[in-house]
């Protein structure tokens, strides 16, 4: 018979296999309570019959016992001949024997209950010479063995079910409390890993911008060390909910790291030891979904996989609007890649904007957050991103804008004592250069591309100051220009200022003489004429290819 701790540590299944040798009635239709509560019932029903039987064969028994021993003694006696008449010395002499008899019964009775003794006690005591008492004390004597045997079977089996309705009682009362449920491993999260420097982490939520949150799933160093962890992972596993006393939701079982099987993980190779290239493969912008502004930057300064790229913007000339076509661009025909936008120190409507006209992670930081925020959204964005690339992934960050990083950046950054001028640490443009740098193509591997936003003619000699550093750092330049903004063109693209180093790897070769003759067309012309001739002839043809065709006339 088992206990109500041993029911309840075991599981369903279990629970039905012992219900079902106890010939519980629907026990498969019964929920855990309930099974356990049927099948302590059961038992207990069984414990009641046995322990009924138990003293009716032990009556059984004690009577064939006690019949064989008295007819013999009665034998024995009835032969022995007795004296009329005896004398005092030999009645003394019988008074003697039965009271060493007795003596002897006593001290085999001892180990009975004082209940028992005390009947026997009584039934054993010597009486004055009676010849017909000293024959029936053997009968007295096993009869009492007999009854002392069936009392402790009884009390025996009546403790044993006292214990058993003590259980019953507290399950009555536990009866009422709410059901223990198991949930391990039924919930499958997934989130971003940020390692702590004692050695464990936590998987964050992309909904609170990878930081802290109450949706944090807690990593132990162990799982960490076994699968290789790296912050920037993309873990997706089998959570359970908090015991008593914990506070996160612990990691149970990792499924898969970055989209792939841990296994494979375990032996990649690091971002930093991977080999840079040059693009080879353009991005398609002018196909589904395509824009003029899309269409102009395929032709003049086309993006390929793995592309740094810089977008230098006066105030006001539509930088977001046009960050927002690439976007879409990339994200309709290429649904391959991995589209991140990150969003530091914008304006809050224009991220609500962004997050319901993009199909992409959107990650933003507005201006009323502190720097400090800014910079742990752009470092775990970068992380994540170069585990993405090291599993073979192509993935695209469009970052708005690096200036305002590099000023969050130079606020975090502790006084070096080398300032720049406008204010610059000399040490905090160290960072978001590293941020702009991570773009590469990766041989026999995946990709990286980074295209942002730098701001110039801002007013400001920090801003003028974090331009100078970046430029040239890309390769790949998108020119935006105020005039052409002021006379409603867009995009106000400055094309003659807009290019792509090695752009002969992007295009073919028929392309390429075409859009050289081009360039040489629009020479003559200034920024502004050049933009409003070529918006008439783009939006005068569907596609690039027609245009090209149709350029001789």
């Amino acid at each position: 018979m088992s206990n109500i701790t041993d029911l309840k540590s075991k599981k369903l299944p279990e629970l039905q296999e012992i219900a079902k040798g106890l010939n519980v009635p629907k026990y498969r239709y019964l929920n855990k309570p309930e099974l356990i509560n049927q099948i302590i019932d059961f038992q207990e029903k069984q414990t009641n019959q046995t322990s009924q039987e138990l003293p009716k064969k032990n009556a059984a028994t004690t009577a064939e016992n006690t019949n064989s021993p008295s007819k013999k003694e009665r034998k024995k006696k009835i032969d022995a001949p007795q004296k009329v008449g005896s004398s005092k010395q030999e009645n003394l002499s019988k008074n003697t024997i039965n009271k060493e008899t007795a003596e002897d019964n006593k001290v085999e009775i001892k180990a009975d209950t004082k209940s028992n003794f005390q009947r026997k006690n009584n039934s054993l005591t010597p009486s004055s010479t009676n010849n017909n008492q000293s024959k029936t004390l053997p009968l007295s004597n096993n009869n009492n063995n007999n009854n002392n045997n069936g009392n402790i079977a009884n009390n025996n089996s009546n403790n044993y079910l006292n214990i058993n309705n003590e259980n019953f009682d507290k399950e009555k009362k536990n009866r009422y409390r709410a059901p223990d449920f198991e949930f391990d491993s039924i919930v499958d999260c997934e989130g971003v890993l940020d390692i702590t420097p004692e050695g464990y982490g936590f998987l964050r939520s992309s909904d609170y911008n990878y930081l802290a949150s109450p949706d944090d799933i807690y990593v132990s160093a162990s799982q960490i060390r076994l699968f290789g962890l790296q912050t920037g992972d993309t873990v997706h596993g089998e959570v359970r909910p908090p015991k008593d006393g914990e506070k996160y939701y612990p990691l149970l079982k990792v499924i898969k790291i970055n989209g792939l099987d841990p296994q494979v993980v375990r032996d990649r190779v690091l971002f930093e030891h991977l080999t840079p290239l040059f693009p080879t493969e353009k991005f398609e912008l002018a196909g589904k979904g395509a824009t003029p502004s899309t269409r102009l930057i395929d032709l003049f300064a086309p993006i390929g996989k793995g592309q740094r790229g810089m977008i230098v913007a006066q105030p006001k000339t539509g930088k977001t609007m046009l960050l927002k076509d690439i976007a879409n661009a990339i994200s309709k025909n290429h649904p391959e890649v991995y589209l991140m936008v990150l969003l530091i120190d914008e304006r809050p409507e224009e991220v609500t904007d962004m997050q319901r006209s993009v199909r992409g992670e959107i990650i933003s930081s507005t201006f009323d957050k502190e720097a400090s925020e800014h910079v742990k959204i752009a470092n775990i964005v970068l992380e994540k991103a170069k585990r993405l690339v090291e599993c073979g992934h192509d993935v695209v960050i469009l970052l708005d804008s690096i200036t305002r990083l590099a000023r969050a950046y130079n606020t975090v950054q502790p006084a070096s004592g080398k300032v720049l001028t406008g204010g610059v640490d000399a040490n905090a443009l160290h960072k978001p250069k590293r941020f702009f740098g991570a773009a590469r193509n990766i041989e026999n591997g995946g990709s990286l591309s980074i295209i942002a936003t730098a701001l110039t003619e801002t007013g400001s000699k920090m801003d003028e100051v974090i331009f100078e550093e970046f430029k040239g750092t890309g390769n790949m330049e998108l020119q935006l220009d105020r005039r052409i903004a002021n006379r409603r063109v867009f995009p106000a693209i400055d094309l003659m200022a807009s290019s792509t180093r090695r752009d002969d790897l992007l295009l073919d070769e028929n392309t390429l003489n075409r859009i050289w003759v081009l360039r040489k067309y629009l020479a003559d012309m200034n920024p502004i004429e050049a933009m409003e001739f070529m918006e008439k002839q783009i939006k005068q043809t569907r596609n690039n290819e027609e245009f090209l065709a149709t350029m001789n006339n």
